[in-house]
């Protein structure tokens, strides 16, 4: 996270780490999915807007495979608005990312199944092309609604995949110009030498030539019931969680692949409006070794908001943030803290 200081990338502002516990205090960004904006009412959505999102997204990757980072979770959940009437956005989650070396190959067996590039589902080497498959399937998702490899099950989700098997469906691309068709498919290849880096994708003449304004707005309806179908997707997830068998890797595909480790989700306070964020596989409720760093920490960041004494119900309550402009803490708030478990 050190590395990746750039507007389209949320920030970590400091990490303290202990014998036992890690604490990450992250950038507010309140704006919420764009996916989760794009189907409001109130929101124009059309194959012009769309360039805007996928200009915004490969800046960031721009910036990040520059330092040799791959993200390796790019999914349209981890693309979010920086404030509620604001169209500029940032690439979260970095829970995967890799800093690859050019002489030690890497291999993952984790990621979201419609999400994946062919090299991750069959276990070869990954590199910074692997992001760029994920883009192409946000941009599908973006101007259809659909999902280019989704299947009735994981498992043939990820035959899909593998087989790099998709179309563009007459129907639902009648009204999706050409360029953006042709950009699609030179992100959707199963090669990965065969695919557009963010820098030439950066220079497709779909993100350089200027779309008609006139231009129909895109329907939101199939994207309502593809943002319905991953929320059952996550909540299915969430029971995994709970029963403590939860991992990032989908059954099926850790079925084909044996594991070494688990991998446990980030952990995320209650309210996901707050700005800080809290990370590690478990949470043990309050502890008096709540990190005095952390507590220094939030008094230097913001010293007219001073840490409060602890609350009655457990936890540490901070008070983060203030009048910021859409970069960075946009309100003030009320943080609860706990302990973390042992990693």
């Amino acid at each position: 996270m050190n590395l990746l200081h750039h507007p389209r990338l949320v920030q970590c502002l400091a990490a303290f780490q202990g014998p036992t516990e890690l604490v990450m205090v992250m950038e507010y960004v309140a704006g919420g999915e764009l996916f989760e904006r794009i189907v409001d009412d109130d929101f124009e959505h059309t194959e012009p807007s769309s360039t805007q999102y996928m200009r915004q997204i490969l800046e960031g990757l721009q910036y990040m495979h520059g330092q040799a980072v791959v993200h390796l979770d790019l999914k349209p959940e981890n693309i979010v608005c920086v404030s509620p009437g604001s169209h500029w956005l940032k690439i979260i989650d970095f829970g995967l990312a890799r800093k690859l070396a050019p002489d030690t190959p890497v291999k993952v067996l984790h990621g979201t199944p419609e999400f994946m590039a062919p090299e991750v589902v069959s276990f070869e080497p990954v590199g910074l092309a692997t992001d760029m498959w994920s883009v192409g399937v946000i941009c599908y998702i973006l101007l259809s609604g659909e999902s280019p490899f989704q299947g009735d099950n994981d498992m043939e989700t990820l035959s899909n995949i593998t087989a790099a098997r998709w179309e563009f469906e007459e129907e639902i691309f009648s009204d999706i110009s050409q360029q953006a068709k042709d950009f699609i498919s030179q992100l959707l290849q199963k090669d990965p030498r065969c695919r557009l880096s963010s820098s030439g994708a950066l220079q497709h003449p779909w993100l350089q030539q200027p779309l008609p304004r006139s231009m129909k707005a895109l329907p939101k309806e199939r994207i309502k019931q593809f943002l319905t179908r991953r929320k059952w997707q996550v909540c299915g997830a969430g029971c995994a969680w709970g029963t403590g068998e939860g991992m990032r890797v989908p059954v099926s595909l850790s079925a084909l692949f044996p594991l070494s480790r688990k991998q446990a989700k980030p952990y995320c306070t209650e309210d996901l409006s707050l700005p800080m964020l809290l990370f590690s596989p478990q949470i043990t409720g309050w502890g008096e070794s709540c990190p005095k760093l952390f507590h220094s920490f939030l008094g230097r960041y913001h010293s007219h908001h001073p840490v409060l004494p602890r609350p009655q119900e457990g936890g540490c309550l901070c008070a983060l943030g203030q009048g910021l402009s859409g970069d960075g803490f946009s309100s003030t708030s009320e943080v609860h803290c706990q302990e973390v478990s042992s990693l």
